[in-house]
């Protein structure tokens, strides 16, 4: 009997770990936000330039997420049906502006290098969907591990198209050399290879995924 009770006990105990698991793996492959999801696409399209460029926007997302996920899962039974969506943006307001104040003051060339886009995190879909889709629907926990998923997603994407359009620009990956550069196409830096190799990564990897 006692050896049943902590069977169950242990069963009880690794569930949630296996449903966050299951819920950060789904933000990074199955809903990637990026390339499942099609969401973010101004930042995605616009900070993409080089690799670095497009981590430390995925990152800076990523951290928004997050804590946002967080705190609004604490303060869902407190707020009004009413009002729930603008006190879900003045929460994420909030930490998008201490985010930008952290950026420009610890690392100000990242933050010259992204400019107005930091910013406009208060207004990529991603966050305020997964803060209606899930953080006011579930705990703490499996609400920072939802962040965390699609944070990574994200961030994974990001680096992904900026490495791309960087080697086929310039011959660099993260400013390290691996051809010439006039033998890049500088289309790919440029706006137009943005859209170019977005939807040559999104096909790949639909491709992979057998969709």
């Amino acid at each position: 009997m006692h050896r049943a009770v902590q069977a169950l006990s242990i069963k009880t105990e690794r569930r949630p770990t296996m449903n966050n698991l299951k819920v950060l793996m789904n933000g990074i492959i199955k809903e990637n936000p990026t390339f499942v999801l099609l969401l973010g696409m101004c930042p995605t399209l616009g900070t993409t330039s080089s690799a670095l460029n497009g981590m430390s926007m995925g990152l800076a997302t990523m951290a928004v997420l997050v804590f946002s996920n967080l705190i609004i899962s604490l303060i869902k039974n407190f707020i009004p049906d009413m009002v729930r969506i603008p006190c879900f943006i003045v929460v994420i307001a909030s930490l998008v502006t201490i985010l930008q104040m952290c950026l420009q003051a610890y690392v100000p060339d990242v933050y010259a290098s992204l400019g107005l886009f930091i910013p406009l995190i208060v207004v990529n879909c991603i966050i305020l969907g997964r803060a209606e889709a899930f953080a006011a629907k579930n705990g703490p926990v499996s609400s920072i591990f939802d962040g965390l998923g699609m944070g990574l997603g994200f961030t994974m994407a990001l680096t992904l198209l900026g490495a791309t359009r960087e080697f086929l620009g310039t011959g660099c990956i993260f400013s390290l050399r691996v051809f010439p550069e006039e033998y890049g196409a500088l289309a790919f830096v440029l706006a137009p290879g943005a859209f170019i190799a977005l939807g040559y990564l999104i096909a790949i990897v639909n491709r992979l995924r057998g969709v």
